[in-house]
């Protein structure tokens, strides 16, 4: 299974990079598969720092805006209990996590990774189609190079109908974020 979420990781010099992942997860949530890319930053501070933070969070907004480049300011964090690393202050709950082993033979490296500690801040919100289809929107706009653009269009368009049946304040400007984002983009030259 796929849990969509955020995970922290430091680079050499403790800078930290915020990225939406879904890893593989079991059942019990005692371990991750994780599978960036290599020209990710999550990949390069892993390799440096085999450890990271993954977040299982309700705020898509921040996904959102992480995904597509968009941080506006880095969100509140607190030290890490077992591993050196950053916990998101306003996510639901957080595994801290230490890589096993690594594959490096394909473009997508499989970091295989074991849960070291957890913790939990909140209870999730719970079910909104809004957030499910932010989160489907957002994850078409990190496939434009992928998906041709009529598909993408009448995908949103799709996706629409939910934000403006359910959402609130939250993901109104989620799904704003990522709409202005892909028409910024096809607006490019070379986009196309």
């Amino acid at each position: 299974m796929i849990v969509e979420g955020i995970v922290t990781t430091l680079n050499r010099d403790d800078e930290l990079n915020i990225a939406p992942m879904g890893p593989i997860v079991d059942e019990s949530m005692t371990s991750f598969v994780f599978r960036p890319f290599q020209s990710s930053t999550t990949y390069r501070n892993l390799k440096e720092r085999p450890y990271g933070v993954f977040h299982v969070v309700d705020d898509v907004l921040l996904i959102a805006q992480a995904a597509l480049d968009r941080l506006e300011k880095v969100p509140d964090t607190f030290t890490a209990d077992r591993i050196v690393g950053r916990v998101l202050s306003d996510c639901c709950r957080w595994y801290e996590f230490e890589v096993a082993s690594f594959d490096d033979s394909s473009e997508r490296t499989t970091f295989n990774t074991t849960v070291v500690h957890t913790g939990r801040l909140r209870d999730m919100f719970g079910f909104n189609r809004a957030k499910h289809a932010v989160l489907e929107a957002t994850i078409l706009a990190t496939r434009l190079h992928l998906v041709p653009e009529i598909e993408v269009r009448k995908q949103l368009e799709a996706l629409a109908s939910p934000v403006e049946k359910t959402a609130g304040p939250q993901e109104k400007a989620a799904f704003l974020l990522v709409t202005n984002f892909v028409s910024d983009w096809y607006r490019r030259p070379g986009s196309r």
